[in-house]
């Protein structure tokens, strides 16, 4: 179904009027990492009569194109896209049907860009899926193995999944994200990881998001990201973008002020004061950040391994509530005569 051709705006289940929403535009495509592409294009396919799609989770870092992976993959079958952002405070009716006062005054009911998908046969990415709590999962599970169902309990409907419908579900690979269910994850499969890309792919992802961009920024930028990858630290694509374009546009502020400006600036100095204003003053010394990352995690795994079951449970007390010498614990006093002197 192309993203212009509707028969109607809304959908009559169960005697209930569902609003539906509109798709995506979206014109993108993928550039290097070939394979996880041909990965997500192959849980979507069905193989037999009896045979469902899967709904697989793209991990990875933030930046790398993981929502734009799920775009080009809903193009390259000819589907409606939608997304929809999760977020920390997502509730099971922000996921499916929301109830709006109309102008009337009387309550329309308006579905999601998943449900929307649903009715549709369309593409749904839940982005960053990993950002909601555990409720909102739960209102999903049906949906996500072979009942291919969601219950509304706002507008007190069943909504069955077009056979055409297909799900992806993207994670962030990071700190501020919630502990996805295991009940939730085990529908969610395969996992299709995204690194970071190499040399060569990134600079044709620079080149091809940003076509005018001078040569000497894409290659300062690239090797920037490179050794940014090798220390493992998380600088992406994403991040490389905005420091180009930053750049870009204090060239092109400069050039205009040419007359007022003794000293021109430079692409050199340019893209320095980009770094430094698009991922902050850490970001002029990766050598230092590394190791002060380093030393944080070995820290942490030195605390970890340094603490014991003793330590947990009985505090300064030996084994079996035994009290330590000279301890002045109020619940487990010294006793008398016991005091050095």
């Amino acid at each position: 179904m192309s993203g212009t051709e509707y028969k109607s705006s809304s959908v009559l289940i169960d005697d209930v009027t569902l609003h539906l929403g509109r798709p995506v535009t979206a014109d993108h495509q993928w550039v290097g990492q070939a394979e996880p592409l041909r990965s997500l294009l192959a849980c979507w396919l069905v193989v037999a009569a009896d045979d469902l799609p899967l709904a697989p989770r793209l991990i990875g870092p933030p930046g790398i194109g993981k929502t734009t992976l799920a775009s080009v993959a809903a193009l390259r079958r000819d589907q409606d896209l939608y997304i929809y952002q999760c977020t920390s405070d997502t509730r099971p009716e922000d996921l499916l049907v929301t109830p709006v006062l109309a102008e009337s005054g009387k309550i329309s009911y308006h579905a999601s860009a998943l449900v929307t998908a649903m009715v549709r046969g369309g593409v749904c990415v839940l982005d960053e899926g990993n950002r909601m709590s555990e409720k909102s999962w739960a209102s999903l599970a049906p949906l996500l193995d072979h009942r291919r169902y969601a219950e509304s309990v706002i507008a007190g409907v069943t909504i069955h999944a077009h056979a055409d419908f297909r799900c992806v579900v993207t994670m962030n690979d990071d700190e501020s994200t919630y502990e996805v269910p295991e009940y939730i994850l085990s529908r969610l499969q395969p996992t299709i990881e995204l690194g970071f890309p190499d040399r060569a792919d990134e600079m044709e992802i620079l080149r091809y998001h940003l076509p005018f961009a001078r040569e000497q920024l894409l290659q300062l930028t690239v090797d920037f990201l490179q050794r940014a990858h090798g220390l493992d630290l998380e600088h992406s694509p994403r991040d490389g973008i905005h420091i180009i374009r930053y750049a870009l546009k204090r060239l092109a502020q400069a050039d205009s002020d040419a007359e007022n400006e003794p000293h021109p600036l430079s692409a050199d100095a340019a893209w320095h004061e980009a770094l430094q204003k698009v991922l902050g003053d850490e970001a002029l010394d990766l050598d230092r950040v590394a190791a002060e990352r380093q030393r944080a995690l070995s820290a942490s795994a030195a605390g970890a391994a340094g603490l014991s079951l003793d330590d947990l449970f009985f505090g300064d007390q030996g084994q079996g509530g035994e009290q330590s010498p000279g301890s002045d614990n109020p619940q487990h006093p010294s006793p008398p005569g016991d005091d050095e002197t």
